[in-house]
Parts: structure tokens; C-alpha cells; sequence
């Protein structure tokens, strides 16, 4: 039975540099890269080495724990390196394109005759199974576990976020087929939760076979997180499964086509970004082209991802596995006088708050340029109560904080850290004022909770 859910806390970030309903299309970059480091907690096992040559879909390496698990290359192309960091730890796959996408050939049955195991079967050898996700811990799922449900996010309320609908528009038959696959990975139900502010496009809300919610209310209202909360809460020993919505598209395009077709359409945004708008490219991209003669300034940071949870990279650099927008800021580098553009500024007109600290707090529709200065640094952990006004959840997200913190496992298990992943403490990160890196905590956190409790 569908629900109707409204959130009553939460935070819009309101940013110049929302992408404009425009796409373009990227030639096939001259590189792109695998980053082991977007799947937490994975280990991996080279299967090639730098100089082979690689079809789309050829496998690159596969999780050395989880060995069903596999990670294939999005295009055709040559093993150009493999880029190590400390304890010789594999940071980057870098493949250089040839140019003409040839793709690894397959044998995809008929999905409507497969069972479940056999679904599961394909995604694993095809290199799909990354798509999917596990709560709790937020990594990879396990294939050898079983989820009680699958929960798939139809919009997205982060800053400056891409537009899932305009995304999605005509791909019903792809994201139907994607749909179809996932309900043979579980008993339970297969939710799609939709905006309950807009019409949502025809190619979620006429979707079939699954149990169609609606969520409405400010930031997070769109994480998957918290849909599980107020939708089928997760309690120790269960796990539920999410899958980004244009990732079960592209499920569905392979069991449709049999070829790893990995193309997908990101958000190019934020304030220094000449024209912001939607591009057609490829998991994995070199962002170099994407960014050429389209950044205003030269003190930037591009983030793959959103100003609250995405990755620092550099110009040059590559997107991220499971991101859809790229976002452009100014750096925060540049010293300011606290009594005129500090925190001490008087008025704050370009100043976002969640406070009543600044006079922006009276203008809700303004749209502010904002860089990375945290205006301060990491102090003592204080109570506010600012958490707790931007947290939907019926959790004391401090107390969680705070026994992530600290190492104390059965405060987390007490306190619902089950629940949440990094990304759910995103908007606490933001507004707290003792400026402590809450996401990082809570996946310290969850890491202990997985080599102790699981």
C-alpha cells in the first residue's frame, strides 16, 4: 500500500548555478576511470593489467573478499594505468578510449523467463551488481544476503541537484526493465519513492510492480535514507538493497540490449559555471572537456556530486561512480575581515543561515554564491539543537555523533546506527557550529559496527 509522507525538518540550500532543461552531448572521452575508492570497504583484485586491451564490460577487477563481485569497464580501450597511493592501495583504473565503443559479447536471456537467482547471476558476471547498495553499513551489496526490500529515490533535493525527471524523461521502456529485474532479487517490496511537491514524469509514476510513495518537505527529503526511515525502518540483522533511479536504467538498457551501454546524463552546476545545463556522458568521464571554456575564474573546486557530499576533484579529474551532477564553487581560501565578510559581517544579505543570525533568514527565495570557508574549525561538540532541526529521523543524531565518535558500539546500536549512512548527517555537518566532520564519524562508526557487530 502506497504512502504519503511529509517531513517536517530539513533544510533547502538555496545556490546560484541551478542547470538549465538543455542537453548536450560529450564525445566519448579520450579517458575515463574506474575509482576502487567510490565503493567502500572494497579491496580489490586486478584482473588486467596496464597495456591490455579491454571491450565495454570487459572485467578490471574484482572485490578480493567478494569474489562474485565484479567491476568492468564502461568503455573499449587500453589498460592505460593503474595509480596506487600509500601501502601500494589501488586509487584509479585510468582507461584510454579507442574511440569506437566494442562491447563484450553476452548471452542475456529473456528476463521475463529468468528467476531471481539468474538475475542475479547476469548482474554479477556483466559487472553490474556495483549498482546496487546495502543498508546498513552503505556499501556494495552482498549478493549472498537477502533484502527484505529495494528502495529507489525518484528525485533528488540536494543543492543544486539534477533534475531526475527531466533526466528520466523518455526512458520509461529502459527504466520499466530495470524495475522488472530488481523485483526478482526480493520477496518484499520494491519501493519508488516520488516528489509530493511536482507531477512526477510518466516514467515514474506509471511504473509497475512496485509500491509507489510519495515524500514531500525540504532537504533530505530526498534521500533514500529517509524514505527507508518513515517507509520500513531497518532493524539489526535485516538489510535493504537502493539502487540510484537512472542506474536501474541502465540495468534495464542491458538486459534490453546485452551491451554494456554505460552512458548517462550528469548536471553541470554551480556559480562558476558558464551556462549551467545536462550533458550525455559516460560513467567514469574525464571532466576536462566537460569543464573546458565553461569556468569563470581560476580559484575553484569541483566537486563530483553535490556541495554536501561529493568528492573534491581536479579539473582534470574523473566522475564519480554513482554521481549525476558536477558542481562548481569558489574556493574558500581567501582570508576575510571578520567584522565586514566574516561571521561577524552585520546584515549577512549574501549569506545563507538556518538561524536568525543573518538577515537572509527574511528573504526564503534568495539564491546565494557560497565557497568552501567553514569560517572557523573543528572546537568542542556542544549542545545547540541544531541537529536536530534539520534531522528527520527519530534518532538523536548528537548523541549518535558522539558514541560514533567515541567508539562506543552499543551506544551506536542503541542510538539507530543501523539506519543511517554518511550522507543522512550531510545537512548536520553543515549547520553545526562546532564544525566537526560528522560524515566522516559516522562512517568510522559504521565501519566498527561491521568488523564487530556483523
Amino acid at each position: 500500500m502506497s504512502k504519503t509522507i511529509k517531513i517536517q525538518k530539513g533544510l533547502d540550500i538555496k545556490l546560484i548555478g541551478e542547470a538549465e532543461k538543455v542537453k548536450s552531448e560529450l564525445a566519448l572521452p579520450k579517458t575515463l576511470s574506474i575509482k576502487p575508492t567510490d565503493f567502500h570497504g572494497m579491496i580489490p583484485k586486478m584482473v588486467v593489467k596496464e597495456g591490455d586491451k579491454v571491450n565495454a564490460g570487459g572485467i578490471l577487477f574484482h572485490d578480493k573478499y567478494r569474489e562474485a563481485i565484479k567491476y568492468a569497464s564502461p568503455a573499449s580501450g587500453t589498460v592505460k594505468s593503474v595509480i596506487r597511493g600509500e601501502k601500494r592501495r589501488i586509487l584509479e583504473v585510468v582507461i584510454e578510449t579507442d574511440g569506437a565503443q566494442s562491447y563484450e559479447p553476452s548471452n542475456v536471456g529473456k528476463l521475463d523467463d529468468m528467476s531471481g537467482d539468474q538475475v542475479k547471476e547476469t548482474l554479477l558476471s556483466a559487472g553490474l551488481w556495483p549498482f546496487i547498495k546495502q543498508r546498513p553499513i552503505d556499501i556494495v551489496a552482498n549478493p549472498e544476503n537477502t533484502p527484505k526490500a529495494i528502495f529507489i529515490s525518484a528525485f533528488d533535493t540536494a543543492p543544486l541537484a539534477a533534475d531526475l525527471d527531466y533526466i528520466m524523461h523518455n526512458r520509461n521502456e529502459e527504466f520499466q526493465t530495470g524495475l522488472n529485474a530488481l523485483t526478482k532479487l526480493t520477496e518484499g517490496t520494491v519501493h519508488l519513492s516520488l516528489n509530493g511537491k511536482f507531477r512526477a514524469d510518466s516514467c515514474f509514476s506509471e511504473a509497475k510492480g512496485v509500491q509507489i510513495n510519495t515524500v514531500a518537505g525540504k532537504h533530505p527529503a530526498g534521500n533514500v535514507g529517509t524514505h527507508i526511515h518513515h517507509i520500513d525502518p531497518i532493524n539489526k540483522g535485516e538489510f535493504v538493497w537502493v539502487v540510484n533511479a537512472q542506474d536501474v536504467a541502465l540495468i534495464g538498457r542491458y538486459f534490453m540490449t546485452g551491451s554494456f551501454d554505460m552512458r548517462k546524463t550528469i548536471a553541470l552546476t554551480g556559480s562558476e559555471v558558464k551556462s549551467p545545463h545536462y550533458f550525455e556522458t559516460i560513467i567514469g568521464a574525464n571532466v576536462a572537456d566537460l569543464l573546458n571554456d565553461r569556468i569563470e575564474g581560476d580559484n575553484v573546486r569541483v566537486i563530483s556530486g553535490n556541495v554536501l557530499t561529493g568528492q573534491r576533484i581536479e579539473p582534470d579529474g574523473y566522475l564519480g561512480f554513482y554521481d549525476n551532477q558536477i558542481t562548481v564553487i569558489p574556493e574558500g581560501n581567501q582570508l576575510k575581515f571578520a567584522p565586514t565578510e566574516g561571521w561577524m559581517a552585520p546584515l549577512g544579505f549574501n549569506k545563507p543561515t538556518n538561524s536568525r543570525l543573518f538577515i537572509s533568514r527574511m528573504m526564503p527565495g534568495k539564491k546565494f554564491r557560497v565557497d568552501t570557508n567553514t569560517y572557523g574549525e573543528e572546537r568542542a561538540f556542544v549542545v545547540t539543537g541544531e541537529l536536530e532541526r534539520v534531522f528527520p529521523f527519530d534518532i538523536y543524531p548528537m548523541q549518535l555523533a558522539k558514541a560514533a565518535i567515541t567508539d562506543d558500539i552499543d551506544g551506536m546500536e542503541n542510538l539507530g546506527i543501523y539506519e543511517v549512512a554518511p550522507e543522512d548527517f550531510a545537512l548536520c555537518e553543515y549547520v553545526c557550529t562546532s564544525k566537526i566532520d560528522i560524515q566522516h564519524y559516522i562512517r568510522q562508526g559504521l565501519d566498527l559496527i561491521q568488523a564487530e557487530c556483523m
